[in-house]
């Protein structure tokens, strides 16, 4: 049946209503998950909601995207049900007592795509039963071969007063052939959990998983105040990162290229560089792994 979401038995549909049961409050800890068939962007729609005044909480999960983006502009796209394409809604700038989390500062929300990265890791890990490991700052490898990204981006507040937003992106490969992998613009390959021999590639529990461990680790990481240190997660990323110890080649944003051996991650989650003139903290760029 043409256009029909059982065309691919390969590539079942995903259920609203399961999701919603398995993840949305009382029953979970999110607050609201819309599904959508097909979008631009899952990143675009919970930053529009955000201006709307959305609490925080709201899942949108698409079985398709026709206009995603990753990290410096780039287009993130993959066939229908293929993978997993979400984005959430978050807003640590504003205190929860009832949950005892008090305000993140904003010098904290650079954590939050690091704190993605490490909830694909152990997702991967528990359900499809792969070594996966990250690229500063939170491309997923399997391999030395991407598989998900992340993507944060901040949503201003409405006054002047009000702290942004934070929209969280997340897109995982999941059954893409080798003809449909995307080509990425650093030479780093892709691949997806199917091709790299994943113990299960049923996108249901493998989004329930990977929310929840978003979820897990961002209730820890807003107890501690926006803290990665106190919260474990400074040491679970470095535990996570592939990055830590190589050889590295930097391309920086202004066009530069900085190369040298990376050497740890500062508190604000920063990428040391270490060269014959000293230790640089590297904020944005791309990476390249040497060796």
């Amino acid at each position: 049946m043409p256009g029909s979401p059982y065309t691919d038995l390969d590539r079942p549909p995903l259920s609203a209503a399961r999701l919603r049961r398995a993840l949305v409050a009382p029953n979970g800890p999110w607050a609201r998950l819309e599904l959508r068939t097909e979008t631009g962007s899952t990143n675009a729609d919970v930053a529009e909601a955000a201006r709307a005044g959305e609490p925080e909480g709201l899942v949108v999960v698409a079985e398709r995207q026709t206009a995603g983006r990753g990290r410096r502009g780039r287009v993130w796209q993959s066939p229908a049900r293929a993978g997993i394409a979400t984005s959430v809604l978050l807003r640590p700038g504003e205190a929860v007592p009832d949950r005892g989390w008090p305000a993140a500062p904003p010098t904290g929300y650079g954590w939050l795509p690091l704190l993605a990265g490490v909830a694909l890791v152990e997702a991967v890990a528990r359900l499809a039963e792969l070594e996966a490991t990250l690229k500063w700052p939170n491309d997923l490898l399997i391999g030395d071969a991407k598989c998900a990204g992340v993507l944060a981006e901040a949503v201003p507040g409405g006054s002047p007063d009000q702290p942004p937003a934070i929209v969280l992106g997340i897109g995982l490969n999941v059954t893409l052939r080798a003809d449909e992998l995307p080509v990425n613009p650093t030479g780093l390959p892709a691949t997806s959990l199917q091709l790299a021999g994943a113990a299960a590639t049923d996108r249901d529990p493998l989004l329930r998983a990977l929310l929840r461990a978003v979820a897990d680790w961002y209730d820890r990481w807003r107890a501690a105040g926006g803290d990665a240190v106190a919260s474990g997660l400074r040491d679970a990323y470095l535990a996570a990162c592939a990055t830590v110890g190589r050889e590295v080649r930097v391309l920086l944003p202004s066009g530069d290229d900085l190369t040298g051996t990376a050497t740890g991650v500062d508190n604000d989650g920063h990428l040391l560089i270490t060269t014959p003139t000293g230790t640089r903290p590297v904020t944005a760029g791309d990476i390249l792994h040497l060796r």
